[in-house]
């Protein structure tokens, strides 16, 4: 028989739609059926109860940006105090060595680490296909059934390799043949529709610059024909700017235009270097971004324009990007850099905590192209965030949700996904942190050998 379970009279709450569930929601088979307003009580009959008193209350956090794989070479000596060609560069050989267990254990790790943070949906990019891994988004979905996140898994592509003028090794990059075929696949085998989907692919490209024209045209075309999102990095840095200027004559942007991804269906990572006409363009089509400010300040990339493209019409969503260029896994730490790097570009009162929080719920969603996740309404999915302030950190507070962001919380209390707890008293219910943190590291040092 199902429960009706009441979350009950949190101490703060943000439901990222400025509706009032200041008592709390009421969870029925995975989904949000009531919001529980200020001085009142549930209208539904209740079985269970969830005394949430000392806990705020978010949606589960989204995370449109990451690269899992990455967590096995953070602060690698090679790629310290390096711009991002360089920094790619000197990883590319090492990511070259990938192993499926490697791939296996990099995604479990990751995905925990996320989830213990309040994040309930991830979108992976990997477009690392050496001939050992050939089958990487099947080993990603394994790994992500077991932890039990939703995944956006991302089918990347690299088809210029350092013989054709491109960045990373022969070794890593495919034929344009080879990549479409298996995005096919992987999208037949593995893609879910609808509200509540566990597991979805999107077809993405690692950059502009890293696949050969055709393949970007033909990879737009089957995710049409396939109906899925389409992904890549764009204007990071000035330097592939200047890449793409020097290549192609045209800016990243209007090279993207040129082969059919300035588009509603597409989200691009990092998008910094954009100047007024492109991000008009941007919000006209109505094309995401994914914010990724750990990384950019660590790769010293620059500053998202986030206000501008969002008041253009470009949904604006949080990332934490890969676990190299960030080093961790954090979507809740991610909150705080965000309001922290746009102070940088704006005033203190017209960026705030609750736009960073909504980046990373609502507007995260909208990124990965859902309206079932990242806020609490009704008819919604019951993914839940719940964090407490019983830290040293968090003493002398007064305001509880802006206290959770500047104060710098870094860890969830109780996280639920579709109406099930994954994570009880901050701890990760059904697995061993312990084994599953042995066999990553090995894996990180196998990786190096």
């Amino acid at each position: 028989m199902s429960t009706t379970l009441w979350i009950k009279k949190p101490l703060s709450t943000f439901t990222a739609n400025q509706q009032d569930a200041s008592n709390g929601v009421v969870i029925k088979d995975g989904i949000i059926i009531e919001l529980v307003p200020k001085n009142s009580e549930p209208i539904h009959d209740i079985d269970q109860y969830f005394d949430a008193s000392q806990h705020i209350l978010l949606p589960g956090l989204i995370n449109t940006h990451h690269h899992l794989y990455q967590t096995l070479t953070r602060a690698f000596p090679a790629a310290l105090n390096k711009r991002l060609f360089p920094w790619l560069q000197a990883l590319y050989p090492v990511w070259a060595k990938l192993q499926p267990d490697m791939l296996h254990a990099a995604t479990e790790l990751g995905l925990a680490e996320l989830l213990l943070s309040g994040c309930t949906t991830v979108a992976d990019h990997h477009y690392l296909f050496p001939e050992a891994l050939t089958e990487a988004i099947d080993i990603q979905v394994s790994a992500a059934t077991l932890i039990g996140n939703r995944v956006m898994l991302t089918r990347g592509s690299m088809s210029l390799g350092e013989d054709d003028g491109g960045l990373p090794p022969q070794s890593t990059v495919q034929s344009d043949a080879e990549i479409l075929d298996d995005c096919q696949r992987v999208v037949t085998q593995f893609h879910q529709r609808g509200e509540g989907a566990r597991v979805q692919i999107a077809l993405a490209p690692c950059s502009p610059f890293s696949v050969t024209t055709d393949l970007m045209i033909e990879t737009a075309k089957l995710a049409r024909q396939n109906q899925v999102r389409l992904h890549t990095h764009l204007a990071e840095t000035e330097d592939e700017n200047s890449f793409c200027l020097k290549t192609f004559a045209l800016r990243p942007l209007d090279y993207l235009e040129s082969v059919g991804w300035l588009s509603s269906d597409v989200w691009l990572a990092h998008g910094i270097h954009f100047n007024d006409q492109e991000i008009k363009r941007l919000g006209e089509a109505k094309t995401g971004i994914a914010h990724c400010p750990s990384s950019n300040m660590i790769l010293a990339s620059g500053v998202c324009r986030t206000k501008e493209l969002q008041a253009a019409g470009s949904p604006i969503g949080l990332a934490v990007d890969g676990s190299a260029s960030n080093d961790g896994s954090n979507m809740i730490q991610e909150v705080r850099q965000a309001l922290m790097i746009n102070r940088l570009r704006y005033q203190a009162d017209e960026v705030s905590h609750l736009d960073a929080l909504y980046w990373a719920t609502k507007g995260s969603a909208q990124v990965l192209g859902r309206d079932d996740i990242g806020e609490l309404a009704v008819g919604k999915q019951a993914d839940l965030a719940l964090f407490k302030l019983d830290e040293l950190r968090f003493s002398g507070a007064h305001d509880p949700l802006a206290a959770l962001i500047l104060c710098g919380a870094h860890k969830a209390d109780c996280v639920m996904i579709a109406g099930e707890w994954k994570i009880k008293s901050g701890l990760l219910i059904h697995h061993e942190l312990e084994d599953m943190q042995a066999r990553h590291s090995q894996a990180a040092k196998s990786l190096v050998l």
